[in-house]
Parts: C-alpha cells; sequence; structure tokens
C-alpha cells in the first residue's frame, strides 16, 4: 500500500481504487527500525513471525471512525471487559511543534472510555514512522490487562509488564517526513491499523501467554515429543531454570518463521533478509542442541506440525513441506559442525589461558568470520566460564576488516605489506629453489546432480612465511603474514577478478582456524595474507576452506563480464575494445571504447543479448591452450598481455576444439577469450542481468557496472517503482494548476525524484528514460511558474498604480508569495511609471516580511537602492543587499510599521 500513501499508485490501477481495506498478512520483525530479535523467548508475547491483522482507510474515514469500529469489535463483537482496556494517544512534541493528539483522545472519552484509562505517551510510544522518510502520524494503541478484577493497571501501559500489553495500535498518517528531517502535512489522510493475531487469541482463549494459544501448544507438545525431557510450563525470568522454557518458546518461534519465509521464497543466507534468516534459524539450533539436547533433526521434524496450525490459512505451506524440511535439514547441519568446532576452540583456548587475563580477541574474530559463529554466543560460552572478550579490540579488528573491505586508504597498506614479495625476497626464494605455487586446484570444482556447486578440499605445505619484508620460516601468535604454500585452491587477484577468502587448518588440529583475507599472485607464487591465530611454521600441513558463497559470486559476475563484452560487441560493432574490468563478489564493472554515450536502446539490447544467452543456459567451455595455437583464433581478444603460456581458454557454448579449427568462425559468434578467472560451468546460474551505471570516464572510453541474479532482479523493481512515481507526478503535471504553491511543490518533487534517481541502482536505460522526462516536467514547471508570476505581479502593478497614481515615491506593503514575485511587481511598477522609485513590503505567513525596491535612474547616485533596503531591513531586524538601482532583503513582522516609516523618512532624506 506504500504507493497509496505517498500518492505514487497509478491512476488507472486496482491499486488506486481502493478506499477501504481489511486484511490478515505475515510479518518478520527480526531486524533494523522494530528489533525484536533478542527479546524472542524471554517472554511471553514477542514473536519473529507473527500474523498482523489490519484495516485500513485511504483519504476516506479517520480518527472517530477508526477509534469507534476497533472499540465495537473489541467490546461488543469479541466481548472484551472494557475495564480492562486502555488506550493511549499521543501526548507531543515541542521540538517537532506538535501539540497533543487531543482529537483522539476525545475520540475515547465520547465512546465512553473512562479519563483513568485514557493516557498520554510521547513520541517514542505513540508516533509511528515508517522508516526515516515517508508517511508517518501519531498512533493511539489498545492495551490489555490480563489480571483485570477492578484494579487499575494504567501505571503499567508501556512499562514492559507481560500482564498489560497493547493489542492495537491505530496509526493515523497525517504527514509526511522529508529527507532534510522536517514534517509536512499528507495531502490526503489515512488510516492503518494493525492488531497481532496471536496476542488477539491469548485475549479470546483466556491465557496469559500467547505460548497457551492452539496457535503455539501443538509445536510445544511437539518440541516435548522430540526432546524428551521436562514439558514446557511457561516459565520466565529467573524461574526459568537453564533457560529450558525460554528454548521452547525460541523453537517454537522461529520455526514458523522459518517455514513461511522459505515457502516465500527467502532461504537462510549471507546478505539482507537471507542473513536475518539464517540468524534466525541458527539460533533455534542452538537452543535445541544447548539447551533442549535434541538431537539434530528437531527443528525440521517441526514442519509438519506448523503446517498443521498454519496450513489452512496458508495453503502455499502444505506445497512445500519438504523442500522447507530440506532446507533446514541441510542449514542445520552445516551450523552444527561449526558450533561443534567453535565449541572445541573457545575450551581449548581457554585451558591455555592465563588466570585473569581475556580470551584472545584474534581467537574470537576468526570464529566470527569464518565459522559465522554469533558474536552474543561467543559472549555467552564465555560468560558461562566466567570469561570476558575484550569488545573494544573486537570492535576494532571488525573496523579494520570493513575499511579493507572498502578498499580504505590504511588497507592498502596493510596487505600490500605482507602479500607484495619485495624483490630481494623472490630472488631468494628462487635461489633456493623454492618451486612456484600449483594453484590449478582452483579450478576444482563440479555440479552436483542438484545444480549446486562442489569445491573439491585441498591439502597443502607451508613452504614459507613473509612479515616486514622478509623470508620468515616462523610467524608468531596474533601476526599478520604472507603464507607461501607449494599449492592452493584459492584464487589470487589477477585478471580484474577479486582474490577469495576463506580460511586455513592444520592437519590433525580441526579447531584452530587461521583466517584467509586476501591472496597475492607474485612472481607465480601465491600469497595468502594470514593472521596467526597461533605459531606457524614452514613445514607445516595445512587444509585449505575457500568462502564458496563469495566465490560462487564472483564466478557469476566474471562470466558474466564475459557475456556482456560479448554482448557488446554485438550491439555497438567489432570495434568494441575492451579496456579494463573488474569482478567481486557484488558487481562486475567493466570499461571500454565507445564512439559515443550508449543510447538506451543499446543497453536495452544489450541486456536482451545477454539474458538469451542465459535462457538457453549454455555450457562454459574452458581448456588449456598452448599460444601458437590459441593465437590462431579469429577475433579473439587481448592475447598478448603477457598470459603464461600455456594460455586457458574460455568459451561459451562452443567446445574449445571447435574454435581452434583452423577456419573456424565460432570465436565471431558467441564470446571465446583468454581468461585465468573462474567460471560458472553453465550460464543459467545467472539468472538474470542488468547495467545499473553508464559513465564516459574519459571522452572515448565508457565505464558500465552491472548486477545479476537477486541484485538484477532487485533493481528491476525499484525501477518499476520510480517508474510509476514518474508517470503519477507527468499526470499532475498535465493537470496545469493555477497555484503558483502547487506548481512550485510539483517542482520540488520532480527535483527530489531527479535526485533519488541518480543515486539509485535501477537499469541504466530506465534511468535514461526516467531523466529525460524528468528534465522535460522540471522546464514546463519552471516555465509555469514563471508565467504565473508575470501574471500575479502584473495585477498587482496595475492595482498599486491606480491607488498612488503618478507619484515619484511608491512606497507600500502588497502580498506576494515569494520574493522573485514581489521584485516582479517592483519591476513592473517602475517600467509603466518612469521617474517613480518603489519600495515594498510583503509580510508572510511565517512571521518574515519580504522587501523589494528600484530607484529611478534620474535619482542616480544620490538615491540608492542598496542603502534604502538596508535602512529598512535593519530596522526589522533583517539583512539586505542589491545594487544602486535594485535591492531586496528580509526582516520581522515586529518592526514592519517602523519600517514604512524608515522608508518614507529615507526616501524624503534623498530627493
Amino acid at each position: 500500500f506504500k504507493p497509496i500513501f505517498l500518492g505514487t499508485a497509478h491512476p488507472r490501477s486496482e491499486l488506486a481504487q481502493h478506499r477501504r481495506v481489511v486484511n490478515s498478512q505475515k510479518c518478520v520483525r527480526a531486524g533494523g527500525k522494530h528489533n525484536d530479535l533478542e527479546d524472542v523467548g524471554r517472554d511471553t508475547y514477542h514473536h519473529t513471525f507473527f500474523e498482523m491483522l489490519g484495516n485500513w482507510s485511504f483519504g476516506d474515514y479517520f480518527k472517530e471512525e477508526a477509534c469507534s469500529m476497533a472499540w465495537e469489535l473489541l467490546t461488543e463483537v469479541y466481548e472484551i471487559p472494557r475495564d480492562r482496556l486502555y488506550v493511549t494517544y499521543f501526548g507531543g512534541d515541542s521540538s517537532l511543534g506538535l501539540s497533543a493528539d487531543e482529537e483522539c483522545r476525545d475520540v475515547w472519552l465520547r465512546l465512553g472510555v473512562p479519563a483513568s484509562h485514557v493516557l498520554p505517551f510521547p513520541l517514542k510510544d505513540n508516533f509511528w514512522e515508517m522508516g526515516d522518510t515517508g508517511p508517518c502520524g501519531p498512533c493511539t494503541e489498545i492495551h490489555y490487562d490480563h489480571v483485570g478484577g477492578g484494579r487499575n493497571a494504567a501505571a503499567l501501559v508501556n512499562q514492559g509488564s507481560p500482564d498489560v500489553v497493547e493489542i492495537w495500535n491505530l496509526v493515523f498518517m497525517q504527514y509526511s517526513r522529508e529527507v532534510e528531517g522536517n514534517l509536512l502535512p499528507l495531502p490526503q489522510h489515512h488510516v492503518d491499523t494493525g492488531m497481532g493475531l496471536e496476542r488477539l487469541v491469548t485475549v479470546l482463549q483466556h491465557k496469559r501467554s500467547n505460548y497457551d494459544t492452539d496457535l503455539f501448544t501443538p509445536i510445544l507438545d511437539a518440541i516435548h515429543k522430540g526432546c524428551g525431557g521436562p514439558r514446557y510450563q511457561g516459565l520466565v525470568g529467573d524461574a526459568d531454570v537453564g533457560h529450558v522454557n525460554m528454548a521452547y518458546r525460541v523453537v517454537a518461534d522461529h520455526v514458523r518463521t522459518l517455514c513461511v519465509c522459505i515457502t516465500d521464497g527467502i532461504y537462510p543466507g549471507l546478505s539482507g533478509a537471507e542473513l536475518v534468516l539464517r540468524r534466525i534459524l541458527r539460533r533455534a539450533v542452538r537452543f535445541c542442541s544447548e539447551v533442549l539436547h535434541a538431537p539434530p533433526g528437531l527443528l525440521a521434524s517441526l514442519v509438519p506440525t506448523v503446517v498443521e496450525v498454519l496450513g489452512d490459512a496458508y495453503p502455499e505451506l502444505m506445497k512445500n513441506a519438504d523442500q522447507i524440511m530440506g532446507i533446514i535439514n541441510e542449514n542445520e547441519a552445516a551450523f552444527l559442525s561449526s558450533l561443534e568446532r567453535g565449541r572445541r576452540i573457545i575450551e581449548r583456548t581457554v585451558q591455555q589461558m592465563e588466570p585473569f587475563t581475556n580470551f584472545p580477541v584474534e581467537v574470537a574474530w576468526s570464529l566470527y568470520g569464518n565459522l559465522g559463529f554469533p558474536l552474543d554466543l561467543i559472549d555467552l560460552m564465555l560468560e558461562e566460564r566466567g570469561i570476558s572478550l575484550d569488545s573494544a579490540a573486537f570492535n576494532e579488528l571488525a573496523l579494520e576488516d570493513a575499511k579493507r573491505k572498502a578498499g580504505g586508504p590504511q588497507a592498502g597498506h596493510l596487505e600490500d605489506s605482507n602479500t607484495c614479495l619485495d624483490v630481494h625476497s623472490l630472488a631468494q626464494l628462487r635461489s633456493n629453489d623454492v618451486p612456484a605455487t600449483d594453484d590449478s586446484p582452483k579450478y576444482a570444482y563440479t555440479l552436483g546432480q542438484h545444480g549446486q556447486y562442489e569445491f573439491s578440499p585441498c591439502q597443502a605445505t607451508v613452504l614459507m612465511l613473509y612479515r616486514d619484508q622478509s623470508l620468515q620460516k616462523e610467524v608468531g601468535a596474533g601476526q599478520r603474514c604472507g603464507v607461501i604454500l607449494d599449492r592452493t585452491n584459492f584464487y589470487a587477484e589477477q585478471g580484474g577478478q577479486a582474490s577469495d577468502q576463506g580460511y586455513m587448518i592444520r592437519l590433525g588440529q580441526q579447531d584452530i582456524l587461521f583466517p584467509v583475507e586476501s591472496v597475492r599472485l607474485c612472481g607465480g607464487y601465491v600469497i595468502h595474507e594470514v593472521t596467526a591465530v597461533e605459531t606457524l611454521r614452514a613445514g607445516d600441513q595445512v587444509q585449505l576452506f575457500v568462502d564458496e558463497a563469495q566465490r560462487l559470486a564472483c564466478m557469476t559476475n566474471h562470466t558474466a563480464t564475459h557475456l556482456l563484452n560479448f554482448a557488446l560487441r554485438h550491439v555497438l560493432g567489432d570495434n568494441t575494445e575492451q579496456r579494463g574490468s573488474h569482478v567481486t563478489a557484488e558487481q562486475l564493472r567493466f570499461d571500454f571504447d565507445t564512439k559515443g554515450p550508449v543510447t538506451v536502446e543499446q543497453l536495452q539490447q544489450v541486456e536482451q543479448v545477454v539474458q538469451d544467452v542465459i535462457k538457453r543456459n549454455e555450457v562454459v567451455h574452458m581448456a588449456e591452450v598452448p599460444l601458437t595455437l590459441a593465437r590462431r583464433v579469429q577475433g579473439l581478444r587481448a592475447v598478448d598481455e603477457g598470459y603464461p603460456d600455456p594460455v586457458r581458454i574460455v568459451s561459451l557454448g562452443v567446445p574449445v576444439e571447435s574454435v581452434l579449427t583452423c577456419d573456424s568462425e565460432a570465436a565471431m559468434q558467441t564470446s571465446v577469450e583468454l581468461c585465468c578467472g573462474t567460471h560458472l560451468l553453465q550460464t543459467g546460474a545467472m539468472e538474470d542481468l542488468t547495467i545499473i551505471s553508464e559513465r564516459q570516464l574519459v571522452k572515448g572510453i565508457s565505464r558500465v557496472i552491472a548486477v545479476t541474479g537477486g541484485q538484477a532482479k532487485k533493481a528491476r523493481e525499484v525501477g518499476q517503482c520510480l517508474a510509476m512515481e514518474v508517470d503519477s507526478l507527468s499526470l499532475r503535471m498535465k493537470q496545469r494548476s493555477t497555484s503558483i504553491p502547487e506548481m512550485q511543490k510539483l517542482s520540488k518533487e520532480v527535483g527530489q525524484l531527479t535526485k533519488v534517481l541518480a543515486s539509485t541502482a535501477v537499469p541504466q536505460w530506465q534511468r535514461k528514460e526516467l531523466q529525460t522526462i524528468l528534465k522535460a516536467l522540471q522546464r514546463t514547471a519552471n516555465t509555469a511558474i514563471k508565467k504565473l508570476e508575470m501574471q500575479q505581479a502584473a495585477e498587482k502593478a496595475q492595482s498599486l498604480l491606480a491607488k498612488h497614481c503618478n507619484q515619484p515615491v511608491i512606497i507600500d506593503t502588497v502580498p506576494a508569495d515569494s520574493l522573485s514575485i514581489l521584485m516582479k511587481v517592483v519591476n513592473q511598477l517602475c517600467d509603466k511609471s518612469p521617474g517613480t522609485s518603489v519600495l515594498l513590503l510583503s509580510p508572510q505567513v511565517s512571521g518574515e516580511v519580504l522587501c523589494a525596491c528600484q530607484v529611478s535612474k534620474n535619482c542616480l547616485p544620490v538615491f540608492s537602492a542598496a542603502d534604502w533596503a538596508v535602512a529598512v531591513c535593519t530596522q526589522m531586524e533583517g539583512k539586505a543587499g542589491g545594487s544602486p538601482i535594485v535591492a531586496k532583503g528580509s526582516g520581522n513582522a515586529k518592526g514592519m510599521q517602523g519600517a514604512l516609516t524608515t522608508a518614507l523618512e529615507f526616501a524624503q532624506s534623498k530627493l
């Protein structure tokens, strides 16, 4: 419904027809503005997934009807005792200039709610905002007292008491919060109410806790069956010894969330909503294994019960039960093995620690970064052992890591010192016959039967360590160093592709992780930048683990780069030469020769070519070929970049043998490139590609940035939303308002949309299209405003001329919406009565007074407009400036009468 609130819904759309709506929606709250994740399980009324019952008014009814309908439903239909209900309203906020919502208070009093049950609360509790910007307004909440018995529980409202709980929130959308932080009234008032089904059911079933209702009891019973142990007793806080009851609540809540999200296509992952879901899953797994001592698989075994409870309302759950169980089991297994190793690492580290010292921060960082070990979990495990972690030092590591990822100024320095071998060290390695690193295992991956990538494990020997510009046989704990191995499956940054990350472990010591933060290739040696958690020595045997999600994202984007290169040549012509590229897990950047900016049509064609190849799910063929043979390939780009021989050829859809035959033109019809990068094995996994930016770096060289997969899909969706907003704006502009403020408002909206469009990831072709439309709209608005201002000014000048017929000086006040209109009135007066000098003041609603004046040329140099305006505005405690002929300024309404007198006296003294 957001487009309705923002006024961006297309007038011809079904959405725009809605006036009153009732709905029930699935909500997940576990991060961001309303963060409930850590609360869940501690009490009996917070959830990650809940069902929100809403009724909505779009510019139809408002406070009176919303409150009376809510009161009628609760007290007459549901027959909830009135004396147990309390309502809150917004008590005002002086810093925002908002007064208390007395209108709302009075509605409740008229409905018969006793004054002692109608309570004001500040902004924090009773002013609802969707985000940092957008529709917002005061709200009124209905709270229920579970105890009752004639007591007055007003003092417990909004105090976090489990006995007095909010059940329904009625939001009155009256304002829009702007980017600058100020509030503007919305053109239409809306109502958005939300009542938590779980809390309502608790009231209607006469329970004290959401978990005692039939939404949860079947799941809690299933947990008990699955893990044995004591039954759920509903205990909280200190009474809940060993957190067993909290664990029941956490697991019951989280498994509902997992079922609903996975069914809707959100899987546990590494960023955004997926990352939040992964945290939820891992939190549930932890409570299952650590607190309930349940066997693995408990979580997935609860899915059929959840489907039974929710399946009637959400039939899609029934179709996906097996898939949900599979995904939960898979993720649980991965996390349990990480947990097991993490636990052993913590145990071992604790045993080796000196008494009364902090837990080593490098170990904590390694657990967090490499095993995805939740931070709160590390804290908890240490807390149980009475040990603390130096969180300041930990945060410093996190900051350093973020800087390195962002490529901050300090980052490069840190990295280079340990991963770029200096010339002396290189010579020393060669004279000691240390062999170059065999990095062929980086290409050892296959497609599993379900289309997932499987990366082969790799074992290696430490040949040498490098630190502070020197080769070393040993590096102590806590130090950063470069590690040279005899072989590796890590991809070192080259060919424009970012390096892999991951970790290595010593053979036989499964529980010590050495994080690999970056990987560089230097003179044939692959240097892994590692933080030594313990002493590392030459001769150590290690096993290597690449961060597979990051690697797969790089593979996707690298294959996409080849495809993009081919598509650009196909659309823009064969002389389109690559000038550079950079591939990361997030996006790809590609620079190329071009005759001029790429047009909207060309961008669309390029994307279409790429999408056709993705749809065909072409095989990506790769083979090592002697350079002499490779040079024969027709149309092969970039052979002379110092490639090692043999070279690796990557060919999309055509086997390398076919490309190599003497008269083959295959390389002209598809993408064939020399490339050392890692690629997808088939193009379908890319899903989608869209170019989100295209600009000329210098004349003749263009740079495009593109995203693939889910990011491409998201960019397209955002583009659609913005297109609808531009459409709606065009329609409103066509209605040609005759009010200047209305046109100025439209002009401001055009400016804001232009800004948003420039800084948001959307398909570039669409950005260009919309920018063209917005430019035209801005011109239309500016012209209309100018025209309306001239008309207004002419009318005002005419009436002033009639009033002050042939006076040498005209001093007066006149209503004007802006300084530019006031100035135009002054100009027109002087044009129509050439010998006259004019000064006009215009009081504004805000309490400001605008001032504009012009002096007849005959009066110069004795009489100066600038001096005149300064004298007048100073009288009003304001400022002014200008030239001897025209000047303008402003001041305070309090001094306006005095200013008029000053204006006349000043003019008389000069004439």
